[in-house]
């Protein structure tokens, strides 16, 4: 039973979800706006039932079945802590006849849904996450200790694998690009990127040199030592605002910017 969803707005998108009797979808804790009586509300730390990563974690009875299934909910919601998300999901069901609910992002900008199959998982930047189906796993991946510190914004991602549909959110406008398209590699701002599919390598390069220019790129481009790196054959989603020129234009705006003319790696990071 395919999600029915329209997405609406414009500077601040909210997803408007339709769901018949019995679909459940559940939201990360925030993103929740409204929804008819007849939709149930539940909170849990545990994966969507039936769907538990690793398969069948809550299969088998007796003792060892719930000891299993606990150590699994613990092992997930340990993970997401880890990595700075809420560790507990909020689960709607439509009851008695079809529900109406809504969702929106935390930051102004867009909002898409991306269809998850056995074949096709995506990977998104951290709380890009809005809602899923059910039968759709949130997981937490690593892209490596030596490009997440390069990087920054690249170490912790979210993971979208089983089936049904995930809406996630990002700052500014999206843009949707294939990598076949620009002879399978991009380079790209690291607060620039949304979600991509998960055929696409994911790393960090340095800019440039060492010499002259390459320090001047450092210091006076607003980009740092180093840019993310999208290579394969994927689709690729990337926003036009990052978290980080958000804050320091509100920082800015508010008379506390002290980055001065410099920017790139002399730009102060607002946490």
């Amino acid at each position: 039973m395919a999600l029915q969803l329209q997405i609406v707005g414009n500077a601040m998108q909210m997803a408007v979800v339709q769901l018949q009797p019995g679909q459940t979808v559940y939201c990360e804790a925030g993103k929740f706006l409204f929804k008819t009586v007849n939709v149930s509300m539940d909170t849990r730390i545990s994966a969507p039932n039936g769907n538990q990563q690793g398969g069948g974690q809550g299969g088998g009875g007796g003792m060892g079945g719930m000891l299993r299934q606990a150590m699994g909910t613990a092992m997930q919601a340990g993970q997401r802590m880890l990595a700075g998300e809420s560790i507990a999901f909020q689960y709607f069901t439509a009851q008695g006849g079809e529900g109406t609910l809504g969702f929106a992002g935390t930051l102004p900008g867009e909002m898409r849904a991306l269809e998850i199959t056995p074949g096709r998982s995506w990977l998104a930047e951290k709380d890009a996450f809005v809602a899923a189906e059910s039968g759709v796993n949130f997981g937490i991946a690593f892209s490596g200790l030596r490009t997440g510190m390069s990087g920054g914004e690249g170490f912790i991602l979210e993971k979208f694998t089983g089936q049904g549909t995930v809406i996630i959110a990002g700052a500014g406008n999206f843009i949707d690009l294939d990598l076949s398209d620009f002879g399978g590699k991009l380079q790209v701002d690291t607060g620039c990127i949304v979600a991509f599919e998960e055929g696409v390598r994911y790393g960090v390069e340095r800019v440039g040199r060492m010499n002259r220019q390459g320090v001047m790129n450092a210091m006076f481009g607003g980009e740092g030592l180093s840019l993310a790196t999208l290579e394969g054959n994927g689709k690729v989603i990337l926003q036009s605002m990052t978290l980080e020129g958000l804050a320091n234009a509100l920082r800015k705006a508010q008379g506390g910017d002290k980055q001065g003319a410099t920017g790139g790696l002399f730009s102060t990071r607002v946490e």
